[in-house]
């Protein structure tokens, strides 16, 4: 199997096809979301288009997103491309396999496989349907494609969002006598 590696008739393909692909796919994942969600996504009323604290989780999540695929571009070149998304150097059983090396890393990444595949889409899941989030579970599922900080950093900026509507739908205003 050459899945993502050969295209058919034309031989091998950039070992970045994968990563590009991933790339977009987390584009889509996030497009989903705003999309799905235009009310909470506009602007509040009387305030900045971002608060400060919206603007820390989007810096946070967008770094985190830099710096895997830093580290995600290093690991498919260093594999100078071999093998595809099911086997081979540059294979996802292969990335899985590595995160366990020594048994430092298997501490973290045991931690991270815990909280990305069960904790994250329960909380994001059941706290956006709770809050009325169209769609949550593409949040879960732009960790496959972005980094597992990055949904995070961007649900707590949505309810940060939604707080800000709240807020300027709830406050008084003044009459000036």
């Amino acid at each position: 199997m050459t899945l993502l590696t050969k295209l058919p008739g034309r031989g091998e393909t950039s070992p970045m096809v994968s990563i590009i692909v991933h790339f977009l796919l987390g584009l889509a994942c996030i497009a989903g979301i705003i999309a799905s969600n235009p009310k909470i996504f506009a602007k509040p009323a009387g305030g900045p288009w971002l608060s400060p604290l919206e603007i820390v989780y989007y810096i946070a999540g967008i770094a985190s997103i830099v710096l895997g695929y830093w580290f995600n571009i290093h690991f498919v070149m260093g594999a100078h491309g071999q093998g595809n998304l099911v086997s081979g150097p540059a294979s996802y059983p292969t990335f899985i396999r590595e995160q366990f090396a020594n048994p430092a890393a298997g501490s973290g990444n045991q931690d991270y496989m815990i909280a990305n595949v069960i904790l994250m889409p329960v909380f994001t899941i059941v706290d956006g349907l709770r809050r009325g989030i169209r769609r949550p579970w593409l949040y879960f599922l732009s960790s496959f494609f972005t980094s597992f900080a990055f949904p995070f950093a961007f649900y707590f900026a949505t309810m940060e969002r939604q707080r800000r509507h709240a807020q300027s739908t709830a406050a008084p205003t003044t009459v000036d006598a």
